[in-house]
């Protein structure tokens, strides 16, 4: 992984059980595979622990690692780096997708929350104004306030799970569109499943939490951002391409929707796009996920796996290759 992080994802309590849990072939974070040390520690690793920044783990390279057994991702995806030669040689893999899940969930409350009381395009009058808002000014608001709402969440992803369960503090009613979740899994999640036509024509709120897949590229095109009501707030703390930018920019631009962005596409906008000095549009850049002291969580749950590893137990947070075509 990146050599900066290594303090940040193995904090001290998590590198002494690291620590107690393995024999460090090497002490530090490795960013080039081909230095001596590096080249050396790989010929005799049984588990490769990566983290963001790893370099390409490909066919070539795991064919110097003969006695790999083990890959554990203390990040997200592991589609960025990892051969899936490494399946075809049985070597078991993990993620801490789940752990990165949980600030993204976090964000997104907080977004739907603020969103649906109409908190930014409110602050920049009460910026502008140096006033308080008057009867004439909601007038325009839509609505406002998180009382009855419906929130229409698409893809019940790790983080789509986590918002669903967080969710349960509001007063709302929960729509789903998944394709890979039936009745019978809805009802568990607590969820009302719909197709996205029918989800994004009736929600309050629309929050994405879908992987970046061809499938799922574009699925918020210009008929579908069209079919949302006026007043509606779009969430997306998932991948930029999933939203077709432009199309969303005209409905923002008229004020019609709002918007709460962690991602765009482009990432980020180019200097001088309308969103950028929008009052009803919030853009941050791509932090929901893990940042400060949350990025310790992630190096804790690929310890955890690392222990279970060395126990001969299954992994908690195993990666498929058959799964590969729908994750993140």
């Amino acid at each position: 992984m990146s050599p900066g992080l290594l303090d940040d994802v193995f904090p001290p309590p998590v590198r002494t059980r690291l620590e107690e849990a393995a024999d460090l072939l090497v002490p530090s974070a490795v960013r080039d595979f081909d230095t001596p040390e590096a080249a050396a520690a790989l010929a005799s690793a049984e588990v490769l622990l990566t983290g963001w920044g790893c370099p390409p783990v490909d066919t070539a390279l795991l064919g110097r690692a003969p006695q790999l057994r083990a890959v554990i991702h203390a990040a997200g995806t592991v589609k960025t780096f990892l051969s899936q030669t490494a399946f075809d040689r049985g070597i078991v893999v993990s993620s801490a997708a789940a752990a990165n899940a949980v600030p993204v969930a976090e964000y997104t409350l907080a977004a739907i929350i603020m969103g649906a009381k109409r908190v930014f395009p409110l602050a920049d009058l009460f910026r502008t104004r140096r006033t308080h808002r008057t009867g004439a000014d909601l007038d325009r608001q839509h609505w406002l306030g998180t009382h009855g709402l419906t929130i229409g969440v698409i893809g019940a992803s790790r983080i789509g799970r986590r918002v669903i369960e967080l969710l349960g503090i509001l007063d709302a009613e929960v729509l789903l569109y998944d394709p890979y979740v039936d009745a019978d899994e809805a009802g568990r999640l607590g969820v009302t499943p719909t197709d996205l036509d029918t989800l994004v024509a009736t929600s309050d709120v629309v929050t994405v939490h879908a992987p970046d897949t061809p499938e799922t590229r574009g699925l918020l095109d210009a008929r579908r951002i069209g079919l949302m009501r006026p007043g509606t707030l779009l969430v997306n703390t998932a991948r930029g391409p999933l939203v077709d930018t432009e199309a969303l920019t005209e409905h923002l631009v008229s004020g019609r929707l709002d918007a709460v962005l962690d991602v765009t596409f482009p990432e980020p906008l180019p200097d001088g796009h309308p969103l950028w000095d929008l009052p009803n549009v919030f853009l941050t850049p791509h932090l929901a996920g893990a940042q400060g002291n949350e990025v310790g969580r992630l190096g804790a749950l690929a310890v955890d796996e690392l222990v279970r590893y060395a126990q001969g137990t299954p992994f908690t947070h195993p990666v498929h290759r058959a799964d590969l075509g729908r994750i993140a």
